[in-house]
């Protein structure tokens, strides 16, 4: 800090702490709201803006998104053909639309689902409200808004020193237990106490700015990414489990925070390589102390310095501007056609219902009613965390639907929404990894919700 004057040093400092707050009270911090239905429920302030942003836009919302994903089938089929050799290797454009192909058959693909389902032309399988109206309606005009202010706002947690300030206190306790820099603390939070797709968003740029390792990002991104505590009041409820919700969100924490120790020493994350995007100083990776230095006087000259280097208004806002883009353009077509695609199948084969067979003796094993209902709602979630929990309503076992409830929470991937996040970020990850890691979350954690269960109800 020595080489900066007392005023630059004070700036850096009002700066850390006065964006830093806003972040935390935009991201971290949950309120209490009045939904619809006059009932009282707790979210987070950015995704509370969304929401309304969401009510103003009303019925411009399906178009707004088929504009966007057709624009984005246009621009990337254009740039990663006719127009490749002309685009800046550093550009938007570039990075944005210039893909691999399986990528823009993808987008393609998207553009097809959502003018399919917006006419409601063609067959029923693809735009019915189990399928592509699903993905459409229920789904797209949320991430609509909440990427577009958590875009705009997230270089409040990223680019003001909180990281700074928080990884070498929290990398006692992050390293150890989860493998983690502790940095990835506020990844972490915002998943946990607002959503998912949020914490997937903070993780690709995270990864992007060299700050994350691959192995890093996807362990992050595959563990950490669940739901809002909102949704899952939602599943709760959809199992009748809202009497019980205390008990049944404690099941689902304890058993994400094992499967949080457990997976990132298993393969395949193990074998992720921690091979970094962007090279940055070592120190801001190690999160190691200077001599005579403690955790938080280390971490608050970090983030002091940061404080300095941070951009200005301007720049603030260009960046979150071209995040926006970033997040819409890319993101969103694979959303589409991916939860489109995997809701299909869910909905008119019978494939998950036979993968999920295997797993009725290893549920007979755990004691749990209707095993066999229960299993062919296990891998089902893998399409869209909601289809369980549908799909159990009708049993007749608390257990079994406390089990199946907790689990669709816990099991965090899913292609309708944080999977097609994943698979759409720059985090490089596949969706057989995606998968593997899906399954090997289901085994662990059924035993932990069958304990938690047993020991509840019987």
């Amino acid at each position: 800090m020595n080489q900066y004057s007392r005023s630059q040093i004070i700036k850096g400092r009002l700066k850390f702490i006065i964006m830093s707050l806003i972040g935390i009270i935009l991201f971290l911090l949950p309120i209490t709201v009045t939904n619809d239905d006059g009932k009282k429920e707790t979210t987070l302030t950015v995704a509370f803006l969304a929401g309304v942003l969401k009510d103003l836009i009303g019925g411009a919302m399906p178009i707004i998104i088929v504009l966007i994903i057709t624009l984005s089938g246009i621009l990337t089929l254009l740039c990663s053909t006719i127009l490749k050799s002309k685009l800046n290797p550093d550009g938007l454009m570039y990075n944005a639309f210039n893909v691999k192909w399986i990528w823009l058959i993808l987008r393609l693909l998207a553009v097809v689902f959502v003018w399919i389902t917006y006419l409601k032309v063609g067959t029923e399988v693809i735009y019915s409200e189990d399928t592509g109206a699903l993905i459409f309606t229920s789904l797209l005009p949320t991430l609509v808004t909440v990427f577009l202010f958590a875009a705009l706002f997230l270089p409040l947690l990223m680019e003001y020193g909180l990281l700074e300030l928080l990884g070498p206190i929290f990398r006692p306790i992050m390293r150890p237990l989860f493998t983690l820099p502790g940095r990835s603390t506020v990844d972490n939070l915002a998943s946990f106490i607002g959503d998912g797709t949020v914490g997937v968003l903070i993780t690709s740029k995270q990864y992007e700015g060299g700050f994350y390792s691959k192995r890093e990002a996807t362990v992050i991104a595959t563990t950490f990414s669940v739901v809002s505590l909102t949704f899952a009041i939602v599943v709760a409820q959809t199992v009748h489990m809202q009497n019980h919700f205390f008990y049944f969100y404690l099941t689902v924490i304890v058993s994400c925070l094992v499967l949080a120790v457990i997976t990132p020493r298993v393969w395949p994350l193990r074998s992720v390589k921690d091979i970094y995007a962007k090279e940055v100083p070592e120190e801001m990776r190690t999160e190691k102390l200077p001599e005579g230095k403690t955790a938080l006087s280390h971490g608050f000259d970090m983030a002091t310095e940061t404080g300095i280097k941070a951009p200005g208004f301007r720049a603030f806002f260009k960046s979150g501007f071209k995040t926006v883009i970033d997040m819409w353009f890319v993101i969103l077509p694979v959303v589409m056609s991916i939860g489109t695609l995997a809701t299909i199948i869910a909905n008119y084969t019978p494939l998950f219902s036979i993968i999920g067979k295997p797993f009725v003796p290893y549920l007979e094993l755990l004691q749990i009613p209707e095993a066999a209902h229960a299993s062919e709602t296990i891998i089902i979630g893998f399409a869209d965390m909601f289809l369980p929990s549908i799909l159990i309503e009708g049993a007749n076992s608390h257990i079994t639907l406390f089990v199946v409830g907790a689990l669709s929470i816990t099991q965090l991937i899913y292609l309708s929404e944080v999977g097609g996040v994943i698979l759409g970020s720059k985090i490089p990850v596949s969706i057989f990894k995606l998968f593997v890691i899906f399954l090997i979350r289901t085994v662990i954690a059924l035993p932990i919700i069958a304990l938690m269960a047993h020991l509840y109800f019987s």
